[in-house]
């Protein structure tokens, strides 16, 4: 079946877009050929910041006694026509002061310098239950724009922000489509509460569990994305509270403006690659390796690349329809986005459909505003079983034909797995809807006193059928399971805001109430024995033969979590000089023990505004300049629920409580109860500072901070010998997961003249965690995977070393024996895999890194990005389960690691070991794009177009890197008991390399 066409199957949709563009375009250019007797005549301009002169993209221009308005473009521009006589134009911009031009009948250009609110930098932060001026922000807060975003495939919003933000470091684990990503603000503090940060969408907590059985921002188009706003430090995120140890990242989704009416189509097609091939031997070198190897070689003639068989060239359609306007009263903003990725890996998709609606009404004289906000996702997950298809991959004999005299993939039974007989009977497909809604209706009482109310709903339902399909060659029954989840999270929140200006003094105040309640349930089933041919079971169960207790006892669970809180804030200004924010929330949860259900978490900061002393405030120099500090304690609470109650199970004997009758199942502890069970407490302090020089053209911030986190929630064996138990959740008071560092953010943007610009700038964080007091040796938290290693330990958390710290026995090559020789640690004259293990580093980066740079002349428009890391290890468990020279010798493929010693037995182990440990550090060219912006209005076929671009986007160009894998950023999670795992590779999807050709039109 030809896949390179994605107008067929499910995609018969799409022509519904052509027809409807088709459609509305025609009526638009009929309707403006039929007033053409009127005389028009265009104006055209450019849009500029009056401090940076950097062009400003989305500021609307209209005319003030009409209808006529347009948008400029991302180089500022715009053209408009109006009929040809003296009239004002009206250009607004969010944040920036509104400004009126006077046109003649002479006018044809115009170049307009808009003035930040209040002749300020008045760019405006999210804070939480709030927005701010920058210049008036006092905690550690990063605000990105969509301008600012990365470009390229993107399957999650977490991806728009890796590398942009100094201190956030964003993990993609895997190169499949759908994957979820791993993110950490300021580095982790904690060891089996979870690092992710808090995520809020419109005003929205969301629940950090998988929602719907995937990620938690998987369903949110990016398309749809305004801006990031990342409160880092705990002065900005204690007004989150329990949920703010982890930093919290407010996403800000896009509105309608007034005055405009826009239509806007962006459609993409992308081509993706094998990024970065593993080095097995090819077959000509596996025929000379083999019997070096002192192996019997099993030839069978062929010359199999069973990577090039299993992967393929996989394209990325992305069509994304919105339609934005409103008036004064009334702003609307509506989008649709379609998109189907296949992966590199054959049979392998994601289908992604989202919807968006969002309205704000003005209504009693302004009095009253009610802002709506709708949307859905529905997104299909079709994936063979990654693991093995990329192990069988990696590890088959390449002599080895991969299909036989017919054609069919060839059946090597008890030698080789064919890993492309999987793809016809194997396959897991995992759907998800996801409706997210929420009314949020602000009413002034008096002048400056302002009740809020906000009502929010995040409901997903997730349905993952994995099918196993019977057959003949190679035999076995076949199985089909069904996996169901429901998460429903609900939100209500009252809020009083007071704003306040007296002469120099300035303070607002902020009172409210939350209620949230999440309500997470999850059942699976599952039958054996399936027909060969006929109706998948994923679609009937029916067709299986066999449904017994002992192999499908069907399952489930379900869960409540319930939140109260109340909250507070007080800022406080004088002179626009000094600056003051107090914070403060007390949090309940259902989550904690009876004596520990509440936690209070406060804050403060303070700024000095050092530019607008009088020393400084005319200097032609210096700009801004902006002193902060701050400190703060928040709390983590993910954990699961229930686990400060004691749980039960049933075990095989009986105790005899009757003279006569059977006796009565005997129950035992497995978990222990702890009513005193509290939150994870993390205190922080900041401190940072704010520039700007050079009228706006060079700016930056830096900061440095320390961050502990204490009450360290563990789950431990009790030590109680006349009640055993498997174990018992507890804080650990004294230990400490302690990280220090500094971040810098340095820009320089250079507009030279009209036609003219550049800008480059980067970021990067020096963060040092420390584990500190812990009442363990070592908590183990990575385990290895394959033949011989389970269960064997990698790394774990150990006293004053990093989390994630790799303790292994220590490789120095191979001995006389032609066995493995490691570090005789201890010095007592014999090795032992558990007391001569070593501290050999960390799978956290101490180091990350991004640099840009960007270039536009005229409608040209260039931008670069790169993003790294360094100070990390990775323990590649990939070659430790099958690089090594035993399983050459037995025909298995390796790379050339596996030979590397000459005089290494073929009878040589390959346990857990320094032996695979590697350097992680690394720079990558994540994306660069080329874009043109057409002149439409000197196109006579483009008129009716206010802007039309068209871009081409290279993505995962290329890396730099000691690792061998298939890519050094990877962190497959093999926790212990719930403790995080970091820096561990095995088999992991490998990511691909891509082109992406873009076009986007606005009307």
């Amino acid at each position: 079946m030809n896949k390179t066409l994605f107008l067929k199957g499910k995609a018969k949709l799409y022509p519904l877009f052509i027809i409807f563009i088709t459609s509305f375009l025609c009526t638009k250019a009929i309707a403006k050929e039929s007033f053409s007797f009127i005389e028009e005549r265009l104006i055209t301009g450019i849009v500029l910041d009056a401090s940076t002169k950097e062009p400003l993209e989305g500021a609307t221009i209209s005319l003030k006694k009409g209808s006529t308005n347009t948008i400029s473009d991302k180089a500022g521009k715009f053209s408009i026509s109006v009929l040809a006589e003296d009239g004002i134009l009206v250009i607004s911009h969010v944040a920036y002061a509104t400004q009126e031009v006077i046109i003649t009948s002479t006018t044809s250009n115009i170049e307009v310098l808009l003035e930040p609110a209040s002749s300020e930098m008045g760019e405006v932060v999210v804070v939480g239950y709030g927005t701010q001026k920058q210049k008036d922000v006092t905690g550690a807060v990063t605000t990105l724009k969509s301008s600012e975003f990365n470009k390229g495939i993107i399957n999650s919003p977490q991806q728009l922000l890796q590398g942009k933000v100094s201190g956030v470091n964003v993990t993609s684990a895997t190169g499949e489509p759908g994957g979820a990503l791993k993110i950490t603000i300021r580095g982790p503090g904690s060891v089996r509460s979870g690092s992710s940060p808090l995520f809020v969408i419109d005003g929205l907590p969301l629940d950090n569990a998988s929602t719907g059985g995937g990620d938690p921002l998987n369903a949110i188009n990016p398309d749809d994305i305004e801006s990031f706003d990342v409160l880092k430090d705990a002065s900005a995120t204690a007004i989150y509270g329990s949920r703010g140890a982890n930093g919290v990242v407010i996403i800000t989704t896009k509105k309608g403006k007034a005055g405009t009416s826009i239509l806007t189509l962006n459609a993409g097609l992308g081509v993706s690659k094998l990024a970065n091939k593993i080095p097995v031997f090819t077959a000509d070198e596996f025929r000379r390796e083999v019997p070096r190897a002192g192996g019997t070689l099993d030839d069978k003639g062929g010359n199999t690349d069973w990577q090039d068989l299993v992967t393929r060239t996989a394209l990325t359609q992305n069509y994304n329809l919105t339609l934005s306007g409103g008036s004064k009263q009334l702003v609307y903003y509506a989008s649709f986005g379609a998109q189907r990725q296949e992966g590199i890996i054959q049979n392998n998709s994601l289908d992604r459909y989202t919807g968006r609606f969002n309205a704000t009404q003005k209504l009693l004289d302004d009095r009253l505003v009610v802002e709506a906000n709708l949307s859905f996702a529905n997104t299909k997950n079709v994936r063979p079983p990654i693991t093995s298809i990329i192990g069988e991959a990696l590890g088959n004999n390449p002599t080895y034909p991969a299909y036989d005299e017919n054609g069919n993939p060839a059946v090597y039974q008890n030698v080789l797995n064919n890993p492309l007989i999987y793809f016809d009977l194997d396959k897991e497909v995992g759907t998800i809807n996801r409706v997210i809604a929420s009314i949020s209706p602000s009413l002034t009482i008096i002048k400056g006193l302002v009740y809020k109310l906000n009502f929010g709903v995040d409901n997903s339902n997730g349905v993952r059928d994995v099918q196993a399909l019977g057959s003949t060659s190679p035999p076995r029954d076949g199985r089909y399971e069904n996996y169901q989840t429901h998460n429903r999270n609900t939100l209500i929140e009252n809020y009083l805001t007071y704003s306040r200006t007296i002469s120099s003094h300035t303070f607002s105040a902020l009172a409210g109430y939350s209620y949230q309640k999440f309500f997470i349930q999850e059942k699976n089933f599952s039958i054996n024995k399936i027909p060969i041919g006929g109706v998948e079971p994923i679609y009937n169960p029916g067709v299986g033969t066999e449904l017994t207790l002992a192999n499908n006892r069907p399952g489930g669970k379900a869960t409540i979590n319930e939140q109260q809180s109340l909250f507070g804030r007080v800022t406080y200004q004088y002179d626009s000089r000094y600056l003051a924010t107090v914070n403060f929330r007390a949090d309940g949860s259902t989550k904690f023990g009876e004596n520990n259900k509440y936690g209070y978490f406060p804050s403060f900061s303070l700024g000095w505004r050092i530019s607008e002393e009088a020393f400084l405030k005319n200097s032609s120099i210096v700009n801004s300049l902006k002193l902060r500090a701050g400190w703060g304690r928040t709390g983590n609470q993910e954990i699961e629920p229930k686990i400060t109650q004691a749980l039960f199970i049933s075990t095989s004997g009986s105790y005899p409580l009757y003279s006569s009758g059977p006796y009565p199942v005997s129950y035992s502890y497995a978990r222990f109860a702890n009513p005193d069970l509290q939150w994870e407490v993390s205190e922080q302090t900041d401190l940072g500072l704010d520039f700007g020089f050079l009228n706006g053209d060079l700016s930056g911030t830096i900061d440095y901070f320390n961050k502990k986190s204490t009450n360290i929630l563990l789950q431990v064996t009790p030590a109680d010998p006349v009640q055993p138990a498997l174990y018992v959740w507890t804080n650990e008071k004294d230990m400490i997961i302690s990280n220090k560092g500094i971040e810098l953010d340095l820009n320089y943007r250079k507009r030279i003249n009209e036609h003219l610009g550049f800008g480059i700038g980067g970021n990067i964080s020096f963060i040092k965690n420390v584990v500190k007091n812990s009442p363990y040796t070592i908590i183990p938290s990575g385990s290895a995977q394959g033949s011989g290693l389970t269960s064997a330990t990698i790394n774990g958390y150990i006293n004053g070393q990093p989390i994630g710290t790799f303790f292994l026995p220590q490789f120095i090559g191979i001995g006389a024996d032609s066995l493995n020789n490691y570090l005789d640690a201890d010095g007592n004259g014999s090795f032992s895999n558990d007391k001569d293990r070593v501290v050999l580093g960390t799978g956290l980066p101490s180091r990350l890194y991004s640099f840009y740079g960007n270039f536009n002349f005229k409608g040209l428009d260039l931008a670069v990005n790169f993003n790294g890391v360094s100070g990390n290890k990775i323990y590649d468990n990939t070659a430790n389960s099958i690089f090594y020279k035993a399983k050459i010798a037995k025909n298995t493929n390796t790379t050339a690691e596996a030979t590397k010693y000459p005089n290494e037995s073929n009878s040589n182990t390959a346990p857990v070991s320094s032996r695979f440990l590697k350097n992680g550090s690394y720079l990558r060219l994540n994306n660069v794009s080329l874009g043109y912006n057409l002149k439409t209005q000197s196109m006579s076929f483009l008129k009716w177009a206010s802007s039309v671009r068209v871009s081409v986007t290279g993505q995962n160009l290329f890396v730099f890197t000691d690792y061998d894998g298939y890519d050094p950023e990877v962190n497959i999670d093999r926790n212990i008991e719930s403790a995080v795992s970091y820096g561990i590779d095995y088999l992991s999807y490998p990511k691909a390399r891509s082109v992406i050709f873009g076009l986007n039109v606005s009307f």
